[in-house]
């Protein structure tokens, strides 16, 4: 039975607030996953979960046993003390610490006609999440992403992809060693750039296709563009001549569905 934290000098507490910083989550190989669901999405996808750190005023321990954790992992709080660890305003009144996995690309497994979908680089944390969104709701394969600084367990990623990150299957390499990846398994590479394009919907997504994305900033790096099997643009009807990447990711995601029946 453990007695409630009321203060966040705690030893617990506070190498949990020290994952709020990346360098401390790489070193220590955890993060943080705040809300119920979110826990327990994470939980279905095989995460190894620590200490479940809740507030009784807000959650009850019956709701939490439900996950099927042990009750043994669970560290009742003072609601003081849950407002300074919770970086959400609405997780419910739970939040636990969990180990991180590895994300290699030779770790993916691929579909009979795999379609998958690879930024090069991401500027923004939401946006990374926002994505993750769209690949668990079109079931692409995976999500590569080509930048070996990429903080798959930022707070904002798992908060914006209301838990995606975990029914997602995620990669991190260089683009070299991605391209060399696609070539080995015949997959064509289709990148989102503004020159020599073709308006995306003209595209035959049926067979097994990589749907490259750069930075709204920047764009896609030659690397990209030279290996690219096509480019591929999204047509602007309006004064702007580019999209959110994570709307345009959806747009062109979605297109390649629908050519393949939604199957």
């Amino acid at each position: 039975m453990h007695f409630t934290i009321t203060s966040t000098q705690n030893p617990k507490i506070k190498n949990l607030l020290a994952l709020e910083k990346p360098r401390e989550r790489r070193k220590q190989c955890l993060f943080v996953i705040e809300g119920k669901k979110e826990i327990g999405m994470a939980l279905q996808a095989g995460y190894k979960i620590g200490n479940l750190f809740f507030c009784e005023e807000l959650i009850s321990r019956q709701e939490l046993e439900a996950l099927g954790t042990s009750d043994k992992l669970l560290v009742p709080v003072s609601k003081e003390v849950f407002d300074k660890i919770a970086v959400r305003e609405n997780s419910g009144g739970v939040l636990a610490v969990a180990e991180q996995k590895t994300h290699r690309l030779e770790e993916v497994t691929l579909s009979a006609n795999p379609l998958l979908l690879i930024l090069e680089s991401v500027e923004k944390p939401g946006n990374l999440g926002a994505i993750l969104r769209t690949a668990d709701a079109s079931g692409v394969d995976a999500v590569i992403i080509c930048d070996t600084q990429t903080d798959f367990y930022n707070p904002n990623v798992i908060r914006s992809s209301i838990g995606c990150i975990f029914t997602t299957r995620t990669a991190s390499a260089s683009s070299e060693d991605t391209i060399a990846w696609l070539r080995k398994r015949n997959i064509s590479i289709y990148c989102t750039y503004l020159k020599a394009s073709q308006p995306y919907h003209l595209i035959d997504f049926r067979k097994p296709a990589a749907i490259v994305m750069g930075t709204e900033s920047t764009g896609l790096s030659d690397t990209w563009v030279r290996a690219s099997d096509a480019n591929i643009i999204i047509p602007m009807q309006g004064v702007i001549d580019s999209m959110n990447v994570s709307t345009a990711a959806a747009v062109v995601v979605f297109e390649a569905r629908r050519q393949r029946g939604f199957k």
